[in-house]
C-alpha cells in the first residue's frame, strides 16, 4: 500500500483532499450568518430561511450512506469530481433564488451533493495510506476543514452586508466546480470490491458489534461537539453579544482545530488512541461547563478553544478508528459515521429547541457535559481494547 505522496504526480494529494474538506466546509457554514440577511432581502419570514438551511444540513447528513456506497462501485475520484461540480452548479443557482421555496429547493440538493465531499476524501486516505500513520493525515485534513469553518464563520456575515449574500453561494459554487478538475490528478487508489448489490456492504456492517459501537459513539459525538458549537452563536447573543461578535467567537473554533491538529497528528504517533479519546472528552466536558457557568464573551472564547481540542483529539481517533474497523466495507462505514455525527446533531437540535426559546442554554450545556463523560469512557474502553485489521488490499 503506497501512501497519496507516493502515488501523486502532481500536486500533493493531502493537498487536494484539504482543499475538497475546505470547500465543503465552508459552503455548510456560510449561510448560518446570512440568514436574517436572506430573509430580509427575499421578503420572507426568518424562518423560511431558516428551513432552507435545514434542508440542507438534512440532505447533507441523510445522503452520507449514499456517496459511500457509490464511491464503492465507481471510485472515490470520480465520486468527488461528479458530485462537486453538481454542488457547484447547485450552489450558484442557490444564488439566483427568487423565492425562499426555491433557495430552500437548491441548497437542499447542493447539501446532498456537498455532503459527498468530505467522507470521500476521508475514505481516499483509509484506502492509500497505512493504519499506523493515518491519522497523522486524518488530522491534517481537519484543517481545511477548520479552515473553512473558521472563514465562513467571519466571512460570511461581513460579504452579506458589504456586499450581496448571493455573491458567497457564487464563490463556494464556483471554487468547487474548479476543485472538481483540479482532483483530476489525484490517482484513483485501489479498492476492494466484492461484487454483488449496495446493500452487501451494509449487511458486514451490521454482523459488526464494534462497527456499530462505533456508529452509536459518532451518533453521540454529534449531539455534544457539533450541538454545542452550534449553539455557542446563540447562546452568545443571549447573553448580549452582538451578531459578528458570536460570529468570530465561532472562528476561533475553527483557529483552535487549525492549531490543534498539528498537535494531534504529532502525537498520534506516540499515544494510544484510547487516551486521545480520553484527552478529547475532558476538553468536551470542560467546554461544556464553562458555558454552563457563563455565556458570555470571554466564556465562549475559552469554550470555542477546548472544542476545537475535543475535536481534533476525540474526533479524529474516531474518525480513523472508521477507516479501518471493518476495511472489507470501509466506504459504508465511513459513511454512516458521517452520517451518525450529523443525524446526532440534527437530533440535538430538535430536542434543544424548546429550551433554547426559553434561554436556558446553561440546562443544555449541562447535559453535553454530563453526556461526554461516559462517551469518552466507553469509547476510550473499547479502542483499547480493539485491534484494527489490516487494511485490505486487492
Amino acid at each position: 500500500m503506497s501512501t497519496p505522496a507516493e502515488t501523486a504526480t502532481g500536486p500533493a494529494p493531502i493537498r487536494l483532499l484539504q482543499q475538497a474538506a475546505f470547500v465543503a466546509t465552508f459552503d455548510r457554514f456560510s449561510m448560518s450568518p446570512m440568514l436574517v440577511a436572506i430573509a430580509h432581502d427575499l421578503g420572507a419570514p426568518l424562518s423560511a430561511a431558516v428551513q432552507a438551511a435545514g434542508a440542507y444540513f438534512l440532505a447533507y447528513g441523510l445522503s452520507q450512506p449514499l456517496w459511500g456506497t457509490v464511491s464503492d462501485r465507481f471510485g472515490r475520484v470520480l465520486t468527488m469530481r461528479v458530485t462537486l461540480t453538481l454542488a457547484g452548479l447547485c450552489s450558484i443557482a442557490s444564488a439566483a433564488a427568487g423565492t425562499a421555496v426555491v433557495l430552500g429547493v437548491a441548497r437542499g440538493l447542493a447539501g446532498g451533493l456537498f455532503g459527498a465531499a468530505y467522507p470521500a476524501a476521508l475514505i481516499y486516505l483509509g484506502d492509500t495510506v497505512r493504519a499506523d500513520v493515518r491519522q497523522r493525515d486524518v488530522a491534517r485534513l481537519m484543517v481545511g476543514v477548520a479552515l473553512g469553518t473558521a472563514l465562513a464563520s467571519v466571512g460570511a456575515g461581513v460579504i452579506a452586508d458589504e456586499l450581496s449574500w448571493r455573491v458567497m453561494f457564487v464563490l463556494t459554487g464556483l471554487a468547487a466546480v474548479v476543485l472538481a478538475a483540479r482532483l483530476g490528478a489525484l490517482p484513483e487508489p485501489r479498492r476492494e470490491h466484492h461484487g454483488g448489490s449496495f446493500l452487501r456492504p451494509v449487511g458486514y456492517v451490521g454482523r459488526s458489534p464494534v462497527t456499530l459501537f462505533v456508529l452509536l459513539c459518532a451518533l453521540a459525538e454529534g449531539a455534544i461537539l457539533l450541538g454545542t458549537i452550534t449553539l455557542l452563536p446563540p447562546a452568545l447573543e443571549h447573553a448580549g453579544a452582538s451578531t459578528t461578535v458570536a460570529g468570530v467567537v465561532t472562528g476561533v473554533y475553527g483557529g483552535s482545530v487549525f492549531v490543534f491538529s498539528a498537535f494531534v497528528g504529532r502525537f498520534s504517533q506516540r499515544w494510544h488512541p484510547a487516551r486521545l479519546i480520553v484527552l478529547g472528552a475532558v476538553a468536551a466536558v470542560l467546554a461544556c461547563l464553562v458555558l454552563t457557568r457563563s455565556q458570555g464573551v470571554g466564556a465562549g472564547i475559552a469554550a470555542a478553544i477546548l472544542l476545537g481540542l475535543a475535536w481534533t483529539a476525540m474526533h479524529s481517533t474516531l474518525q480513523t478508528w472508521a477507516t479501518e474497523v471493518l476495511p472489507a466495507a470501509r466506504a459504508t462505514v465511513v459513511s454512516f459515521f458521517a452520517g451518525s455525527l450529523f443525524v446526532g446533531s440534527s437530533l440535538a437540535a430538535v430536542v434543544a429547541s424548546g429550551l433554547t426559546d426559553e434561554g436556558r442554554y446553561g440546562v443544555l450545556f449541562a447535559a453535553c457535559a454530563a453526556l461526554a463523560v461516559p462517551l469518552g469512557a466507553a469509547a476510550a474502553l473499547v479502542r483499547s481494547r480493539h485491534h484494527a485489521v489490516g487494511p485490505a488490499t486487492p
